[in-house]
């Protein structure tokens, strides 16, 4: 087995899984297959839906063949030519509170299959259990990983070591810690089924991160259950690679249309949001008028191209070093997701320590959220642990808007240059993105690449203002100019001489948005003469 990471962006990445059936990309979905009821054959996912993989149940199997001697290998038994992943009865055991089958026993059996992927029989903690019972099913599973480890004899198999703990994180980090000392070709985080379910993906993303900081990166994640478009930019931006659900048979069953941006009620809708083969050219009215079979085969295949659209859809984004983009215009898909995605801004370290520090394209900030995104941090973290400022005593702030766009005119920066040596200033922009940005870096990336968005509210008006006093605070200068244009800013301006007054003196001044106004000014005023 190998698993090469080809592209990375926050902590999602595109990497290629080797399996002895061939390879897979990653992120991948894995659509459950009943292997006694097909609703869309195996092969037709493959073929018509361009899957490479699915996922099915062993242990049905099991039930169904384990009196014969000879089973069918499992591509042939499901009639799928592409990579197959077997469980191994985990799910009933959450659904229904035990299975016939021993643990070694359904080992043995999934190696008689051939499968590609295949689980070790853990035990779920899932929903509102105690602790107690919650750190009973890390410890049997670990166990059960340990006897798996001895039994297995096919290593051309790649075997899943799943992470137990449910809604507790400091078990979640227990059981991560101890199955990556044991040698699984995957990872699975087990249990999150009901919890997605219910909606609850603040806690969904704390499970997942307290799994994938204690799993090893040089292999890939793997989230039992997850199955809906709308939540697949968020978990894959936290690092999960591989995914599987019966979710498109089970909404079809029930009448719901899936969409990256929610589900739909087959009965409420008039018009169809989608374009693709399944979709085009039909009416919500003419899909109801069908065979209750028809409709379900119908909306079971849009959902698959929904899922498949909004994979493709993360892949490119990171190409393009947008993850956080879209992760970001997803949260406001639903409240639930927004407020999965305030959980996420508390990993904003660790999704910086995991982003690549260039990318393709300059980054979007669009709200305040996007202020912990990982290009704004790692430009305040490196401001203040790697850049030294010069030796001048008098710092001179000017409004973004006053040296805007920076590349656009190329006499601007001699023009600066200049103006620094006859005053015996050192000039920094300031703005809502970054706070604080000495002018010789702002052709340095992220600065003159990033567009923003951001209104003065409270939250990026106070942000700002702490960027400046901690850079001030860090500095030299015995002297502060202030230039203000907007009244914002001049709020930023009286706050600087409060926060300032025992380290240095700050001068505000008032100003149009334009340098060669700043410049005048400081002429007209001779303000360095003034203040020293």
């Amino acid at each position: 087995m190998s698993f090469e990471i080809r592209q990375k962006d926050l902590l999602g990445r595109i990497g290629k899984l080797s399996t002895k059936r061939g390879n897979v990309e990653t992120p991948l979905l894995l659509p459950v297959v009943n292997p006694n009821h097909q609703l869309i054959p195996a092969q037709t996912l493959r073929n018509d839906f361009g899957f490479e993989g699915v996922i099915t149940n062993s242990y049905l199997v099991w039930r169904r063949f384990r009196n014969e001697d000879q089973v069918q290998d499992i591509h042939d038994l499901i009639k799928f030519d592409g990579v197959v992943e077997t469980d191994s009865g985990a799910y009933q055991i959450l659904q229904y509170g035990d299975v016939e089958v021993q643990p070694s026993e359904i080992i043995k059996f999934q190696e008689r299959l051939g499968s590609d992927i295949a689980v070790i029989l853990d035990i779920p903690t899932g929903d509102l259990v105690s602790r107690e019972r919650a750190k009973w099913t890390v410890d049997e599973t670990l166990r059960r990983a340990d006897d798996a480890q001895k039994i297995i004899t096919r290593r051309d198999i790649l075997w899943v070591g799943p992470v137990q703990g449910g809604a507790y994180p400091e078990l979640v980090t227990h059981s991560a810690r101890e199955m990556a000392k044991r040698d699984f070709a995957i990872y699975a985080l087990g249990s999150p089924t009901p919890v997605m379910q219910q909606y609850r993906f603040d806690v969904l993303v704390n499970m997942i991160m307290a799994a994938k900081m204690n799993l090893r990166p040089d292999k890939p994640v793997h989230l039992f259950g997850a199955g809906h478009p709308m939540m697949f930019a968020l978990a894959v931006a936290l690092g999960c690679d591989i995914f599987d659900s019966a979710s498109y048979a089970l909404f079809a069953r029930n009448g719901r249309y899936m969409t990256s941006q929610g589900t739909m009620k087959l009965e409420d809708m008039e018009y169809f949001p989608c374009s693709c083969s399944i979709c085009h050219g039909k009416t919500p009215e003419h899909v109801r008028r069908m065979l209750l079979s028809d409709r379900e085969r119908f909306l079971a295949s849009h959902n698959l191209n929904s899922c498949s659209a909004e994979l493709q859809t993360i892949k490119q984004a990171i190409v393009d070093g947008r993850l956080w983009e879209l992760v970001e215009s997803r949260s406001r898909n639903h409240p639930a997701l927004q407020r999965a995605f305030q959980t996420v801004l508390q990993y904003a370290k660790e999704l910086e320590t995991e982003t690549p520090i260039r990318k393709k394209k300059g980054p979007f900030v669009i709200s305040s959220e996007s202020l912990s995104r990982p290009e704004v941090q790692r430009y305040v973290n490196r401001l203040a642990e790697r850049y030294s400022p010069p030796k001048t005593k008098t710092v001179l702030l000017v409004p973004e808007d006053a040296l805007k766009p920076f590349s656009d005119d190329p006499t601007q920066d001699s023009w600066v240059r200049d103006a620094e040596k006859k005053h015996d200033f050192h000039i920094c922009l300031y703005n809502l993105a970054f706070g604080i940005v000495p002018f010789e870096l702002v052709d340095v990336y992220p600065l003159s690449q990033t567009e923003h968005a951001l209104t003065p509210t409270t939250t990026a008006v106070r942000y700002s203002k702490k960027q400046m006093v901690d850079y001030l605070k860090r500095t030299n200068y015995s002297n502060c100019v202030f230039a203000a244009s907007e009244s914002w800013q001049v709020k930023i301006g009286k706050s600087l001489q409060t926060a300032l007054k025992s380290k240095m003196k700050v001068k505000r001044i008032k100003v149009n948005k334009s340098f060669a106004e700043v410049t005048k000014l400081l002429e007209r005023q001779r303000v360095k003469q003034r203040i020293t």
